[in-house]
């Protein structure tokens, strides 16, 4: 707080010092989007302004665009966002922009450039201060409106707005290199380019591998197989085939073959009559119905029976099926992906798998890589799972600390992405619940042994340790929902509830 006998020029000093030292903190940021948030709300906080606006244009290196490549608002409603917006190319904000100079008004409403504006009239704006940020030509604009106390911007607001814009200009364009230092070496950057990848975290040359097959397979009105370890995302790349091809308009149902009863898993494919079994006392629409036009996505296709697999097959050759109970076939107009984590070769030499079925899924087979394979994104998948975490549950904003991003690369994760997720989840509600500013490793490894198997355990030890621990954790993160863990595992429910009794497993009251 200021001291009472401060003189105008001492309080002067000490507010622009005030204002160097936050910029100085502005300059640890590593990510654009925050860092433009908080400057734009500094300088609101020091001009005393009520409504802020910071619009930066992509550089001649980055292209031009039609509309601003980064903004951030302060109290501004998607309306005068707009109005805003609108007069970069006229008026005052045009003027600074094109003379590189601060321009003040003290009352938009009497300025004849703004006077005549539906939005000036309308919300009855008085003090207006705009700098250009950057130089030759300017890469931006800083637009502040009206003040908490009333009155005009001073001339110590221009010249604190001045040294802002000053100093902001290098801080973004300093994170603009870092990006484009991290595209030029990210081989996924292609393809991020060019397909919509919502989701897809990393920048590994095994993740680049995956994608780029996914870019050539995704355009094309075929049948696709992903083969890969249960979670490593194979449901999530079946989405980025489907939203990238020629369907992404229609539908997109999922069928996860390994969580249904197998008495039930061709009822819920291909649908029944009234009557076609115990449990059909009227029409039942299977998936296949679902999915017209769409996609249709099979996961763990290796669990389906013999005789389902013939029908697929059939559906696959004739574009045909015949529900349970029917005498005449349907016709059917989607797209299949399959995928399963069990070696389709093997299982048609053991003849648990059809061999035509094989093949026809086989034509453009795409293999998802384990977690081990793309262990330099790790930290960026924590740091998603983490973010994603807080969003989720309503927490507010934690960050994962180094020594538990260092814990997180260091561990094996046989569960693969999966089972981090829901690792770095248990661990964000561990450590909101107790205060913590951030995640630390004893938040993710609350246990004291580590998650991989010590040499004092034998493999099938420590195989049932880690069984029992994920389990448990998912149940409690499900609120014990069986179906729903046994969805996040990837399991059928009699195996769920099997794997309890098995372990001893039981929910704690309260």
């Amino acid at each position: 707080m200021a001291n009472e006998a401060e003189t105008p020029e001492v309080t002067k000093l000490r507010r622009e010092r005030e204002l160097y030292l936050r910029l100085l903190g502005l300059g640890q940021q590593t990510e654009l989007e925050r860092l433009l948030r908080e400057a734009l709300a500094l300088i609101v906080e020091i001009a005393e302004a009520r409504q802020g606006y910071l619009e930066l244009q992509p550089d001649e290196q980055e292209g031009r665009s039609n509309g601003p490549r980064w903004w951030m608002a302060h109290d501004l409603s998607a309306d005068e966002i707009n109005g805003v917006r609108a007069a970069i190319s006229r008026g005052i904000i045009a003027e600074a922009l094109a003379t590189g100079q601060t321009i003040v008004t003290p009352s938009a409403l009497l300025d004849p450039r703004f006077s005549e504006r539906d939005s000036v009239r309308i919300g009855k704006i008085e003090a207006v201060l705009c700098a250009p940020i950057g130089e030759d030509p300017p890469r931006g604009v800083l637009y502040l409106q009206g003040r908490t106390a009333g009155g005009m911007f001073s001339e110590d607001d221009r010249t604190r707005a001045e040294i802002f814009a000053r100093h902001l200009a290098p801080l973004v364009d300093r994170l603009l290199v870092q990006q484009r230092t991290r595209d030029e070496s990210d081989p996924t950057q292609p393809m991020r380019a060019s397909l919509r990848l919502d989701g897809v975290v990393g920048r590994s040359a095994a993740l680049a591998a995956t994608l780029h097959q996914i870019a050539l397979v995704a355009p094309l009105d075929v049948s696709v197989l992903l083969t890969g370890e249960s979670g490593t995302g194979k449901s999530q790349l079946a989405r980025v085939i489907h939203d990238n091809g020629p369907r992404a308009g229609h539908r997109f149902v999922e069928v996860n073959c390994a969580a249904l009863p197998e008495t039930l898993i061709e009822s819920e494919l291909f649908g029944a009559l009234p009557g076609a079994h115990s449990t059909a006392t009227r029409r039942i629409e299977g998936k296949v119905a679902a999915a017209e036009r769409g996609t249709l996505f099979l996961d763990e296709i290796g669990d389906l029976s013999l005789t389902a697999q013939g029908k697929l097959l059939q559906l696959l050759q004739s574009r045909q099926y015949y529900p349970l109970g029917a005498s005449q076939p349907l016709q059917a107009d989607i797209r299949l992906i399959a995928a399963t984590n069990r070696d389709l070769g093997v299982e048609v030499t053991e003849k648990r798998f059809r061999e035509d079925l094989y093949y026809r899924l086989q034509v453009l087979p795409v293999r998802v890589p384990t977690l081990a394979e793309r262990h330099e994104d790790i930290p960026e998948l924590a740091a998603y799972f983490c973010a994603s975490a807080c969003q989720r549950h309503g927490l507010p904003r934690i960050v994962l600390s180094r020594n538990a991003l260092r814990a997180a690369e260091s561990t094996e994760w046989p569960g693969q992405i999966r089972q981090l997720a829901n690792s770095i989840e248990a661990a964000v509600i561990r450590a909101a619940g107790g205060g913590a500013a951030q995640v630390e490793r004893e938040h993710l490894f609350p246990e004291t042994a580590p998650l991989q198997p010590s040499a004092a355990l034998s493999f099938q030890a420590a195989t049932r340790r880690f069984q029992e621990r994920l389990l448990r954790e998912t149940l409690e993160h499900t609120g014990w929902n069986v179906v729903e863990t046994a969805r996040r595992l990837e399991l059928a429910r009699s195996h769920v509830y099997n794997l309890i009794r098995a372990f001893g497993l039981e929910r704690q009251s309260g």
